[in-house]
């Protein structure tokens, strides 16, 4: 499948989100948020060094985005993340009204995007949300893998 230029050039931004979790040992998900071609939220997950079991990349990154707006609606917003969201950022992505999801690699145990449900585009809530997958699945992935080889203790 074919990718935009823009798809593109924001996942790079969010595995660069993600190596920053990697470098201090966290699971390596990045997500950033862009409005108008502008960065205005990014994260990577931070549950093992906030003893915070809601410190995801994404529920970081529309903080910060809320902020940057002074708005909890992030209506013409999308998110790029590196991993498919999980239950819980797929309602905070759906409470704050972001516009669309592009996401890296499917998450098998707890992806909420279409993968094991698919709470984003759930008709029956008040907002659907675009979704494009699949955007530098194999980088996406690579990452993931490689960590927790090392992790394990096996070979990359």
């Amino acid at each position: 499948m074919q990718f935009s230029e823009e798809n593109i050039k924001w996942m790079q931004a969010a595995i660069e989100e993600a190596k920053k979790a990697e470098a201090i040992l966290e699971v390596p998900i990045g997500a950033v948020i862009v409005k108008d071609g502008e960065i205005i939220g990014r994260g990577y997950n931070l549950r093992e060094t906030k003893h915070d079991p809601t410190a995801h990349a994404e529920m970081i990154a529309i903080r910060e985005a809320s902020e940057h707006l002074g708005a909890w609606r992030l209506l013409d917003c999308t998110l790029y993340v590196t991993l498919e969201p999980c239950p819980m950022c797929a309602g905070a992505i759906v409470q704050s009204r972001v516009k669309q999801v592009v996401y890296g690699t499917t998450d098998p145990k707890a992806g909420c995007a279409g993968t094991l449900m698919d709470l984003l585009r759930e008709p029956r809530f008040n907002h659907e949300v675009e979704v494009i997958k699949g955007v530098l699945q194999e980088d996406c992935a690579s990452l993931l893998t490689q960590f927790f080889r090392r992790l394990r203790g096996k070979p990359v």
